[in-house]
């Protein structure tokens, strides 16, 4: 054996016939040193597996018995450069070496010695690299690769960064300046073709206003600046702040907004209007003043400015040099930012709302001879509107308002997509939340809360400090870093639908409800019977025109972004601590056709569970009763619907439609296309889906009242406890609410008057009749609303058409139903009332009531009595709103049980976004629906069942108590409920806690 001569590097050339009988394998016993190391990197490379190695002239062999085999390196034809030839230039030197000389073939390179490479007459040893020389290589040269190609990538990213950022910035700074040059270039055209371009309603009409009001803007503009400072009028500051033809098109575009999202009667008021487009005309100055400053010295610019910006930029680049990068940042944002407040937005708002209606004006159609002056029209009218407070009512509100003309509205809602939208989705990741005005849209303002100017709620806000609350700023920062994308396929079928009318999948109709003709009699009663029908129509058709500008809105929005390869939606908070998306239209918190439109932007294979749960998920969607079954019966209900599925993705408009029949439409068509897809793959579990799934709570605020309360009872009825199908609450309910109509049936109708509603509605009642109430319970519905909620169920019922008898129907249900619901949560029932005797305790000694999130978000509950601030404008005395001194003790003690448990439950999904995050998983939550990749459902599930644990292993309860009662010693509270004896480690098994 030759042992020796393979454990060592170095070789007699007297053992070289021992190879004859040997294999030429070689192996290293141990690394060599780092110098020899060094030297094998240093050397060139002749092959990915091969070593040459010449020996010395048999002559030396007198010398020393034991020469070593010197190591020749190969001339190189080439030069190898790490770049894009690396791999080429390795393949090549590789094909001159036919491979590793193994075996016999060492020998015969020994005893007949070739030519090559001009290396002739000598002898030339070929031996195998040992592993580790091997694995060095190699994995050495994948790093070379991986960092070429990630610099690469990060270069490509990086540009593709920018670009998008400079897009997004554009958008945010220049949309009104695009809408003022697209106005300039229509008036061109118009004057040089001499007619008016073809365009859409809605623009026809702003091209028709904008010289008119833009002339008007500028004769005030000079008009207030050559008055002495005293005779100027209050808004003259404020209306020099930015060019005349911007002005025109902000107050168009917001007033044509107001009218087509909310106007009344075709009436909108006057000081939500004035305010509006104060508020508009505000944010629009800081972004010009900002953007003035920052960009270079202009032409136009006077000595002052010049000089304003030279200080400024010294200013700036003396913090720079010192390194205070963020110092800067905010001298540059500071500058001329300081609020306006609502009284200086109101009287601008209201001179520039005057001056549109001296010149805007609507034409009806040409119907008179050519000879005839057309007819024109102020398109709207200042009046005042008196209403009373309820019907029957001596107190009677009067305030002004902006009636708009009936040709104005006619086919408005048409053109909604031609309107311009702030805040749309954003094309970067938003910048991150790091206080109460900093984060969201780069130059939007941006705002962490929805204060609905609560002083007391933006004070608290303003004080805090990132270190308290950076969890909430982390999850507000994971649910803005979610990449979405448009599904155009679900579009399509959107687009398709609404163009033949709508009317069809929750898409409202189109046309409007024909107006009764007035009756040919004159008997009184007929006429009142028509009166209501003219009345009930109007009211149709008013709620049909807001449906359809609302679906115009958002469809635009998607048309917009169809193209885009991804964006993003900024978060921020209500003032309770739940999450909202700051783009108020397409968004995933919106309806079905929204929900159907939008994906996630990156796929994910759907692997096994994935497809499970995607099956799962499309049964959820279908309803019906469907999702309450178990999920084997769920798994079933797919399987047996298969080919209704596929003919649903692949026959969408004109196959069976059976996507049609879902409560959730177009939700449910996108679950087929992927499900179909697929089915038809010859590998299904590889299938990337862009579908997010959901996992919905079950009667999410039951169950965090629950496991506030620890009752077991309530615990399996919200099923924090694990069942073989998922335990309804709502059927419960239903059954206890039949019970007692039941037993009050079988009494006298002469002395109870509602055994003869009892026998009425005892077939009526079912799940649907008290979901609602059973669900907003939890959140401090009342009595009168739960009537409503009731009385719009048995209307759709169509039993009960009388409408007296409808309206005491709906009182004994309400009734009926919430004593059932006090009967079977009980504790729940407990700690609402504890709650609401807490908050009247604090609220009677003047207070709002304040509580800290687990996540230390700070809460003020806003319900003061507001004061009246009348504000003298140039159109009429408007009366703002302001927050009072004196707490509503009535408002403070009913909502206060309801938005601390939706602060519990925005905590619940702050904590699940976070850790998702965390684990590597696209999050996105509806306050009480969870979503994520199907792949990802499984890890999801794991989390937010923990999180819960987590949550409620805190003394919520006592910590909140404890805080009542270090902020207010003086003050008694009662004690906390007490608690059962709930395991809550019970809903880490609990399938059908979220499902």
């Amino acid at each position: 054996m030759a042992s020796a001569a393979a454990a060592s590097p170095s070789l007699s050339l007297h053992q070289t016939s021992h190879f004859q009988h040997q294999t030429a394998l070689f192996t290293w016993l141990k690394p060599p040193s780092s110098y020899a190391l060094f030297r094998r990197k240093t050397l060139p490379f002749f092959g990915r597996h091969s070593l040459p190695i010449s020996a010395s002239s048999s002559s030396s062999s007198s010398s020393s018995s034991s020469t070593s085999l010197s190591v020749h390196e190969k001339p190189i034809s080439n030069s190898v450069h790490f770049h894009g030839n690396l791999i080429e230039s390795f393949e090549n030197q590789d094909s001159s070496y036919a491979g590793t000389i193994k075996g016999a073939s060492l020998v015969e390179e020994l005893e007949n010695p070739v030519e090559r490479n001009g290396l002739s007459g000598r002898r030339r040893l070929f031996m195998q690299d040992p592993p580790w020389i091997s694995a060095l290589f190699l994995k050495g040269l994948s790093k070379m690769v991986d960092q070429t190609v990630k610099i690469e990538h990060k270069d490509i990213d990086k540009r593709k960064f920018d670009s998008l950022r400079r897009r997004q910035v554009k958008e945010e700074t220049e949309a009104w300046e695009k809408m003022v040059d697209e106005y300039r270039d229509l008036e061109k055209e118009m004057c040089e073709k001499n007619l008016a371009p073809n365009l859409p309603y809605v623009k026809h009409m702003f091209l028709g206003w904008f010289q008119p009001l833009k002339d008007v803007i500028e004769r005030e503009q000079k008009l207030q600046k050559n008055k002495s400072k005293k005779v100027r009028a209050a808004y003259a500051p404020h209306i020099e702040l930015l060019p005349a033809d911007k002005m025109a098109v902000i107050v168009m575009h917001k007033m044509m907004g107001l009218v087509m999202s909310g106007h009344e009667d075709g009436c909108i008021q006057v000081v939500q209007a004035a305010v509006s487009i104060g508020i508009a005309i505000e944010q629009e100055v800081r972004i010009h003043n900002f953007l003035k400053k920052t960009r270079k010295n202009n032409a136009g610019d006077s000595q002052e400015e010049l000089k304003e910006k030279q200080l400024l930029r010294k200013r700036v680049n003396s913090l720079i040099r010192r390194k205070r990068i963020i110092d800067a940042l905010k001298v540059v944002k500071s500058e001329g930012t300081k609020p306006w407040g609502r009284a200086t937005q109101a009287k601008l708002g209201s001179r520039l709302l005057e001056l549109l209606i001296e010149t805007a004006y609507v034409q009806p159609p040409l119907t008179q001879s050519g000879d005839s002056i057309p007819e024109f029209r102020p398109a709207f009218r200042h009046t005042f509107k008196t209403v009373t407070k309820y019907p029957g009512s001596k107190l009677v509100r009067r305030y002004g308002v902006i009636e708009c003309d009936s040709l104005l509205l006619a086919g408005l809602d048409k053109s909604a997509k031609h309107m311009l939208i702030p805040y749309v989705p954003m094309l970067v990741p938003p910048k991150r939340w790091k206080g109460y005005d900093k984060g969201g849209y780069l130059f939007l303002p941006s705002y962490i809360m929805r204060t609905h100017g609560s002083k007391k709620q933006q004070d608290a806000l303003r004080d805090i400090s990132y270190k308290t609350a950076h969890r909430v700023f982390e999850a507000l920062d994971t649910l803005g870093n979610t990449k979405w994308r448009v599904n155009r396929k679900i579009l399509d079928v959107v687009e398709r639908l609404w163009a033949d009318g709508g009317n069809i999948a929750g898409l409202v109709n189109r046309e409007d409800v024909p107006i009764p003709e007035k009756p040919s009699s004159e008997d009184p009663d007929e006429i009142q019977a028509w009166k209501w029908s003219v009345r009930k129509a109007n009211k149709i058709n008013r709620e049909r025109h807001s449906l359809r500008c609302d679906v115009e809105l958002k469809l635009s929005v998607a048309r917009k972004m169809k193209d885009e390869e991804g964006f993003y939606y900024p978060h921020n908070l209500d003032f309770r601590g739940r999450a909202y998306p700051m783009h108020p239209h397409l968004n995933h918190l919106s309806s079905d056709l929204c929900r159907g439109t939008l994906e996630f932007a990156e796929g994910r294979p759907l692997g096994k569970s994935g497809l499970h749960w995607l099956k799962i998920h499309l049964a959820n969607l279908y309803a019906g009763g469907v999702e309450k079954l178990s999920h084997d019966a769920r798994l079933a209900f797919v399987e047996n619907h298969l080919d209704d599925i596929m003919d649903s993705a692949e026959n969408t408009i004109h196959g069976k439609r059976w996507w049609l029949k879902a409560e959730d439409p177009f939700q449910c068509l996108a679950a087929c296309v992927i499900l179909t897809q697929a089915l038809k793959s010859p590998s299904p579990y590889s299938v990337i889906s862009h579908l997010p799934i959901h996992q919905d709570g079950s009667c999410n605020g039951l169950q965090h009242y629950a496991a506030l309360g620890r009752d077991s009872f309530e615990a399996a009825a919200v099923n924090l406890v694990a069942g073989d199908k998922p335990a309804d609450v709502y059927s419960e309910i239903s059954r206890r609410v039949h019970e007692i109509m039941k037993k009050d049936s079988s009494k006298d109708p002469e002395s109870n008057p509602t055994a003869a509603l009892a026998k009425i509605l005892i077939t009526q009642v079912d799940r649907k009749l008290v979901k609602q109430t059973v669900m907003t319970s939890v959140y401090g519905v009342t009595y009168v609303g739960a009537r409503e909620q009731i009385k719009r169920r048995l209307e759709e019922k169509g039993v009960i058409t009388d409408e007296r008898m409808l309206f005491a129907a709906a009182c004994y249900s309400a009734k009926v139903t919430l004593a059932a619901l006090g009967e079977i949560f009980e504790a729940a029932r407990a700690i609402m009332s504890w709650l609401g005797d807490c908050a009247k305790i604090i609220a009677s000694d003047n207070h709002p009531v304040r509580w800290i999130t687990p996540l230390g978000l700070p809460v003020v509950q806003p319900y003061c009595r507001s004061e009246r601030h009348l504000i003298r404008t140039s159109l009429q005395v408007l009366a703002l709103q302001r927050e009072g001194n004196t707490v509503d003790v009535r408002k403070q003690r009913t909502a206060f049980p309801p938005n601390f448990v939706h602060s519990l439950d925005g905590t619940h999904m702050m904590m699940t976004a976070v850790a998702c995050r965390e684990a590597g998983l696209n999050f996105a939550g509806v306050h009480d629906s969870y979503w994520t990749h199907a792949c990802d459902v499984d890890t999801m599930n794991r989390i937010l069942r923990e999180k819960f644990v987590e949550l409620y292993n805190t003394p919520i309860l006592e910590d909140l108590l404890q805080s009542f009662q270090d902020a207010y010693p003086n003050l008694v509270f009662p004690p906390v409920p007490k608690r059962g004896d709930f395991d809550l480690k019970e809903v880490l098994k609990s399938q059908y806690f979220f499902n």
